[in-house]
């Protein structure tokens, strides 16, 4: 359930992207969680909103699959604002999940979900230069279900 608790319906109520290299979330946007492959992976899509049109626009998805042979999560980030795809690896970490990766310059990443409670989390993103002595935050979300009284194991 370490994914599983996320399932359902969130809006992203605040973005900053400190750094350039963010995504392109600027003014919210929202992200759905679900189950899929018979309840074996977490799938969920982030979208932001056109500044314009106001219209959703997809950002990409991320598939999430518990591999018991490293007891942590397999995780495939696809975006298509950015044309990327990138992997994880997550476990939870005392009262965080951080996901461990590499950007595409080569660089140590970590994606982490904190301050979570069954209304709303906190996502960040942070990236090192430096082998891991110092951390830069290149983009922190603020989100919220969207309704409270969903259930988290749907």
């Amino acid at each position: 359930m370490l994914f599983g608790q996320f399932v359902g319906d969130w809006d992203i109520v605040s973005v900053q992207s400190p750094s350039p290299s963010g995504v392109a979330f600027k003014g919210g946007g929202e992200v759905h969680f679900g189950w899929i492959l018979e309840g074996r992976a977490v799938q969920d899509v982030w979208m932001t909103y056109d500044e314009k049109s106001k219209k959703v626009t997809p950002v990409g998805t991320t598939i999430r699959v518990y591999d018991p042979s490293i007891d942590a999560w397999q995780s495939t980030w696809i975006s298509v604002i950015r044309r990327s795809v990138q992997t994880f690896v997550a476990r939870q970490v005392g009262e965080e999940i951080v996901l461990d990766g590499t950007t595409k310059d080569g660089y140590p990443e970590r994606w982490v979900f904190s301050e979570i409670n069954p209304e709303s989390f906190r996502w960040h993103s942070e990236e090192t230069h430096d082998a891991g002595i110092t951390w830069v935050l290149t983009e922190e979300m603020r989100i919220r279900r969207r309704n409270p009284e969903q259930k988290r194991h749907e």
